[in-house]
């Protein structure tokens, strides 16, 4: 799905900054994906134990550096969508779309300046025992970073959070105001827009709130040992790999956010539809027509 929106997005001029965000949101999506086979590869010991230094060293970073870019795009969605909200008919002009890119590109640059270092600090040379838990990789001073690496994410997290609440619960205003001035007339649109909100809200707290919940005492067991106990450890573990799982999953669901978000992709998907849809019928009609031209009309018709 994210293979067919990134050939869609790339077939639409970027002549919003709406559009330049859902790009980079795919791209995102796309990077994070990629690092999935490894993690299965790894978590379920098909491969070589050294994969789990790869792993720790780069997928993993690399998944969660997407994830906060993904984040971090979500909540400029969201800001799109608010002022597009009170000012409908307003047109970004050539140096909207330059701060965007811009925008964007310096997001893309901040989130890896923060990552790299944990690529580079998880330096330990690998053994069978110390590979199976990152942190054992990590120098002394990588531990440090990757913590606060944590809470700089944590913090990304919570304000976007605070700006997707804020900014539909403004919406929702705005809407409310319009269908009173209208009296109830224009229920489709109203309805259409309230799926919208549903939609951001409940992908974002499904996928990315309980992370965010298991992830900060998860860390501190990993660079803290002395307060933590083995069975603690344990249990905090798993609580993070399963909330991990629904971080994942909003790299599945985006597509569908896309979907409802973007007029520009939905038309683009029916429209692809329709003409392979036209080109099957046509290659129906072509072969019916060799079938009529090639059949033996030697023998008697049956009356």
């Amino acid at each position: 799905m994210n293979g067919l929106a990134m050939r869609i997005f790339f077939q639409i001029p970027s002549k919003s900054n709406f559009i330049i965000f859902l790009k980079n949101s795919v791209i995102s999506d796309l990077l994070m994906i990629m690092t999935f086979p490894f993690k299965i590869l790894s978590d379920s010991e098909l491969a070589h134990w050294s994969l789990r230094a790869f792993v720790c060293r780069v997928t993993s970073v690399i998944f969660y550096t997407t994830m906060y870019i993904s984040i971090s795009f979500l909540g400029l969605i969201t800001i799109d969508r608010y002022q597009k909200t009170v000012n409908p008919f307003k047109t970004a002009g050539p140096g909207s779309l330059r701060y965007a890119k811009i925008l964007s590109a310096t997001i893309w640059v901040i989130m890896f300046a923060l990552s790299i270092p944990n690529m580079i600090l998880t330096n330990k040379k690998t053994t069978v025992s110390n590979v199976k838990k990152c942190a054992f990789l990590k120098s002394d001073f990588g531990l440090v970073w990757h913590e606060i690496v944590n809470f700089i994410c944590q913090f990304i997290f919570w304000i976007n959070l605070a700006i997707i609440v804020v900014c539909y619960m403004l919406i929702t205003r705005e809407l409310y105001k319009s269908y009173k001035r209208t009296k109830g007339v224009r229920k489709g649109p109203r309805k259409n827009v309230n799926m919208k909100v549903f939609i951001v809200i409940a992908v974002f707290f499904t996928c990315f709130a309980p992370f965010h919940f298991a992830r900060i005492p998860y860390t501190i067991s990993q660079t803290r040992d002395l307060y933590f106990a083995c069975s603690s450890k344990r249990v905090l573990f798993y609580l993070k790999e399963s909330t991990l799982l629904l971080s994942s999953l909003n790299a599945c669901l985006d597509p569908f956010i896309y979907f409802f978000l973007c007029k520009s992709f939905k038309d683009s998907l029916m429209n692809m539809f329709s003409k392979k849809k036209d080109i099957v019928q046509t290659n129906e009609c072509t072969i019916r027509k060799k079938d009529m031209l090639n059949a033996d009309y030697s023998e008697e018709t049956p009356i």
